[in-house]
């Protein structure tokens, strides 16, 4: 990362924009392919590359300093359970795992933030010691997925948009936030994927990601097909206008959009099943997209 005073972003993104397209097409095979095709709009939209650029140099010269001067570094000694389930996580995935950080930080669960080059993993330090190991596993599972796949500039970007939008030239935070929700909704997906690739039970990743949206008093004994019975249909009423102005699709879509993956010849071949018979991940995502439609 660069420590001079002028930091030129689009020279920056352009060398930067080939090696995390490759990382991305090697490393998540399993990846949404909507979210590819959405990526696409958001480097030519002026108002979302401001965005990135100024939140580069905003993470560079304070947010970094800001989020990590009460922030413990994790490693074997000091919160070991995040430490065991980090390591899980990155080598079922086969992907580097970042700096680790458990922090008081009331805004975050747990995420990524920083840049490509130099990501830092996040845990907010009170549900690290409420969730059980699989659900740690699944959360941090989640966030190397962003990793995986080029995602941290842009959950960067709309975290600080979202959370410190004053930084900003006030003319780009509202078009740029709405364009970054709807492609995070869109990378919600593929980090779902990345979870259950790490936890290798479908059940339990569902569980996991119900107590982490919802709260930690749900998710207990869950059972996907009562809770989608249990739920009203997202696809109609005015509710589904709501979503635009949300960064992951409602809770309901993404336990449906996961199931159909681990019923993908895919997640069978990844996990030693029997891939014959099985719709291809082309075919999932093509559910998948009308599922997570807004319209």
């Amino acid at each position: 990362m660069s420590v001079g005073v002028d930091f030129d972003f689009p020279r920056w993104i352009a060398a930067r924009r080939g090696a995390m397209e490759q990382q991305a097409r090697e490393g998540a095979m399993y990846a949404f392919s909507g979210e590819h095709k959405f990526r696409r709009t958001l480097m030519i939209a002026r108002p979302v590359t401001m965005a990135l650029e100024a939140t580069t140099r905003l993470w560079r010269d304070v947010a970094r300093t800001e989020l990590l001067g009460t922030a413990v570094k994790v490693t074997d000694q000091q919160y070991p359970r995040v430490w065991e389930a980090a390591k899980a996580a990155g080598a079922a995935l086969r992907v580097r795992v970042p700096a680790v950080f458990a922090a008081p930080s009331s805004s975050i669960k747990v995420k990524v933030l920083g840049t490509q080059d130099a990501p830092h993993l996040i845990v907010n330090l009170e549900l690290a010691e409420k969730l059980d190991d699989t659900e740690l596993l699944a959360a941090i599972a989640h966030e190397l997925g962003h990793v995986q796949n080029g995602h941290i500039l842009y959950t960067t970007a709309l975290h600080y948009l979202t959370n410190g939008a004053a930084f900003f030239v006030r003319w780009i935070v509202q078009p740029a936030i709405m364009t970054l929700q709807a492609w995070s909704r869109r990378a919600e997906v593929t980090c779902d994927r990345a979870s259950l690739l790490a936890v290798r039970d479908v059940d339990k990743t569902l569980a996991a990601l119900v107590r982490l949206e919802l709260g930690l008093d749900k998710g207990s004994a869950f059972n996907a097909e009562e809770y989608l019975r249990a739920m009203p249909d997202v696809k109609k009423g005015l509710g589904r206008f709501a979503e635009m102005f949300r960064s992951h699709p409602y809770v309901p879509k993404r336990v449906q959009a996961l199931r159909l993956f681990a019923g993908s010849a895919l997640y069978a071949q990844v996990t030693g099943g029997d891939p014959i018979g099985k719709p291809s991940l082309n075919e999932v995502d093509k559910q998948v997209s009308d599922l997570i439609s807004v319209f």
